[in-house]
């Protein structure tokens, strides 16, 4: 039997802290993957893109995703897909899942990890985040990274100003509450949310910037940063897309979740950079095999592009809780067709 996740489902069986800690333990232990994962990416003779990611691994999970989407950027929501989910040792697919979901999850909150692991500690607790692009994956970057540590201002840009003012209201009307017992044991109290312009604008207020965009010409370069400040860039996650100009990446400390992807179809591509280019994975820096961030004046990068075990990491998660909760849909693919 197969279990079908909806995203209603999802939602409702995904702790945030829990996929925090499963992606932490990722990040460390992927690279033991003796299969490396791929990513397959494909134009459409339609005005979209389809990618697959494949095979998703982690040590220790006796299982695998496959994931297909579909990417329709005037589609609402842009993107659509599925993961399948299959047991290792014999195949069977143990459950299907919505992809925009999980891939919504595991991006902003691989995200929010790699964020506070980068950013410039804050013990005066005025940190300020900036937010460009005002959609889901931004949602999931800031709640993540709430939990995670104190913000004590945000400001908000997206080319729809009325976009903007709704997410900066409502992550003001959020209190640390929601967030007690963070693993960076703050209590963070009212966050004030304001709305700016321009992401140059963004940047000239803010920290810690996050950039969630569909750009394809950059949206910050040096002049408009800062040193200590740190970018999180999700843009840049396939070809064409670029948020960041090439001299805020040749000047900044760079970490990325994967070095040939990273300069195959990522920030580094997209500002003309090699794989060298970056300084450190992710996974190095939560391994303490690079010291990541080592003064506070230091510009930080990081760029991640997503990888397939991180597909596996959540998927596995909800499967497992769906089971125990006895939620889904059980289906049998593989039934014999109605007699007659």
């Amino acid at each position: 039997m197969t279990l079908i996740l909806t995203s209603g489902d999802l939602t409702s069986l995904l702790d945030p802290l829990a996929c925090v800690e499963a992606l932490r333990d990722g990040f460390t232990r992927g690279d033991a993957v003796a299969v490396p994962g791929q990513r397959v990416r494909t134009d459409l003779p339609f005005p979209g893109t389809a990618t697959a990611l494949i095979p998703g691994l982690l040590p220790g999970i006796d299982a695998y995703t496959v994931k297909v989407n579909a990417k329709f950027p005037g589609a609402r929501p842009a993107l659509r897909g599925v993961i399948c989910l299959h047991a290792g040792h014999d195949g069977e697919l143990l459950a299907l899942l919505d992809s925009a979901t999980v891939t919504a999850w595991r991006t902003g909150l691989a995200a929010a990890l790699g964020t506070h692991v980068l950013a410039a500690g804050d013990p005066g607790g005025k940190a300020v985040l900036g937010v460009v692009g005002a959609g889901a994956q931004a949602e999931l970057v800031v709640g993540g990274l709430r939990r995670l540590r104190r913000v004590a201002g945000l400001v908000v840009h997206d080319t729809d100003p009325s976009r903007a003012a709704a997410f900066a209201a409502r992550h003001a009307a959020r209190h640390a509450g929601h967030s007690a017992g963070h693993t960076a044991g703050h209590t963070a109290g009212h966050t004030a949310g304001h709305t700016a312009g321009s992401a140059a604008e963004v940047a000239a207020r803010a920290d810690v910037v996050l950039l969630a965009t569909w750009s394809r010409t950059p949206l910050l370069h040096l002049a408009d940063t800062r040193p200590g400040q740190h970018i999180t860039s999700l843009g840049a996650d396939e070809p064409g897309k670029r948020e960041l100009a090439a001299d805020v990446l040749r000047d900044a400390l760079v970490a990325v979740d994967d070095r040939p992807l990273a300069a195959a179809m990522g920030a580094l591509a997209a500002a003309g950079l090699p794989a060298e280019a970056a300084h450190a994975t992710l996974g190095e820096i939560l391994r303490g095999e690079h010291p990541g961030r080592t003064d506070p004046g230091q510009r930080t990068v990081y760029a991640p592009v997503g990888l397939p075990w991180q597909d596996l990491a959540l998927s596995w998660l909800a499967y497992r809780e769906a089971r125990r909760r006895g939620l889904g849909l059980e289906v049998d693919l593989l039934g014999a067709a109605p007699a007659g």
